[in-house]
């Protein structure tokens, strides 16, 4: 097995986002930071920090020159960081050091690696929010459809009382309508430019650094943090998290989803399957398995990337490191299992005969709360509550329905009408539409 299966050839196909994939291979973040070093010299040819016939010069280079990832691989070895010798690659490659000795001029290393995976997390994260907002859409559909199809509620899993599959549906919906918001909200926060020089001051830029951060910003259409984040990592560990949540709430949708369509419930056909190697019959609910077993494996990526957070001093190089080995992961992860819960959200059926079975096993136990209350208008709810679990026991040990056992001790009440599946869901068919209605407002 590969060291990672996010980039397995064996693997791919299970475990690997083509669309993230391109954002994060060597030569993207090569890309990405020479994007940032052709801007920054730019900007500071425009503000006369640099010769302006250099800045140009530069910023055209920068979008011509190619420069091979493994040409960098020694270097940075040692270095740690892979700016020094993609600096001097590129200033050998403008064959011009006239002009390539203002390259890099006054920036250090994190700033252009920072600012260049800024750059590619805001097409990741654009390529999430599109993905959130289709799995909205088809979840939304799904509840709508199915807002009044019974099923029985299970806590602890045991039957409990009756729900709808709408309702289920849903509540995998509503954590996404708020993981949105979030994401709205972390943008600002994250999609920052970095620019503040060796020590964070910009000491090197004079009295025109803030300006030159700035305008950076702005031919990047990133935003200005006004200061150094260099060793402030609250951003890309908030992001961290954001993504784990995400993915948790996609597990428990596949939670649910394995445990409906196991054998003897069979509420639930998945659509799509994974075949035994032995077992002809055998059709495994893959999907459901690989958006849990992404979002276990971020939880503890993500514990790495909390350590973010413990930045030392103005630059940490240990702490740094790990984030490069822990955030990429946790990106494909999530692209990943959003990719498998768009899927599955188009594929999924319920199975409304077995839903049926599954509330009712011919006793009506499911009924007994609602039972309970009923009787506690005509006596107290603690003598009502006695009452129902004895009858409970005497339908088991007698196999007689709840219902024809109540209709026994307090006749005059049709109780089947209680204990029936449209009497009892209770909110939940309207829990179901007003989640279609606040999904349908994503698009």
């Amino acid at each position: 097995m590969a060291v990672s299966p996010f980039d397995s050839g064996l693997y791919r196909d299970l475990f690997h986002d083509a669309e993230i994939g391109k954002l994060f291979t060597d030569s993207a973040e090569v890309r990405a930071m020479l994007l940032v070093e052709g801007a920054l010299a730019k900007v500071q040819g425009k503000l006369g920090v640099i010769p302006e016939e250099s800045a140009a010069f530069i910023h055209r280079a920068t979008l011509e020159i190619q420069i091979d990832p493994t040409g960098l691989a020694a270097e940075t070895g040692e270095s740690a960081v892979c700016i020094p010798a993609l600096v001097k690659a590129f200033r050998k490659a403008m064959e011009a050091p006239e002009h390539a000795q203002y390259a890099h001029w006054g920036a250090t290393s994190q700033d252009i690696i920072d600012t260049g995976l800024i750059l590619r997390l805001r097409q990741a994260l654009t390529l999430m929010d599109e993905r959130l907002v289709r799995i909205l859409a088809r979840l939304g559909t799904l509840a709508e459809t199915h807002a009044d199809l019974p099923m029985a509620a299970r806590t602890w899993g045991q039957v409990a009382t009756p729900t709808s599959f709408g309702a289920v549906v849903a509540s995998w919906g509503q954590p996404l309508l708020r993981h949105r918001e979030r994401l709205a909200e972390l943008r600002p926060r994250l999609l920052n430019v970095s620019l503040a020089g060796a020590s964070g001051t910009l000491s090197a830029m004079g009295d025109k650094g803030a300006a030159v951060r700035a305008d950076l910003a702005a031919a990047l259409g990133l935003g200005d943090p006004g200061e150094s984040w260099h060793s402030t990592r609250d951003t890309v560990a908030e992001l961290s998290a954001w993504m784990t949540a995400v993915a948790g709430s996609l597990a428990k949708m596949g939670e649910d989803l394995l445990l409906m369509s196991q054998t003897g419930i069979g509420e639930i056909r998945l659509g799509q399957g994974g075949g035994s190697s032995t077992m002809p019959q055998k059709q495994n609910p893959v999907g459901p398995g690989v958006m849990v077993a992404l979002a276990r494996q971020m939880v503890g990526l993500n514990a790495n990337m909390q350590t973010a957070a413990q930045h030392r001093q103005q630059r940490d190089g240990a702490t740094w490191l790990v984030e490069w080995m822990s955030l990429p992961q946790i990106t494909m992860a999530l692209a990943r299992a959003l990719d498998v819960a768009e899927s599955l959200a188009t594929t999924i059926t319920p199975v409304a005969d077995r839903m049926e079975a599954g509330i009712d096993d011919g006793l009506g136990l499911t009924y007994a709360e609602a039972l309970s209350f009923a009787l506690a208008a005509q006596m107290p709810r603690p003598d009502a509550q006695a009452a129902v679990k004895a009858l409970c026991k005497e339908a088991q040990e007698s196999q007689t329905p709840l219902a024809q056992l109540a209709n026994r001790e307090w006749p005059g009440t049709d109780w089947a009408v209680l204990c029936s599946p449209a009497a009892q869901m209770g909110d939940a068919p309207q829990q179901a539409h007003r989640f279609a209605e606040a999904a349908k407002a994503q698009a």
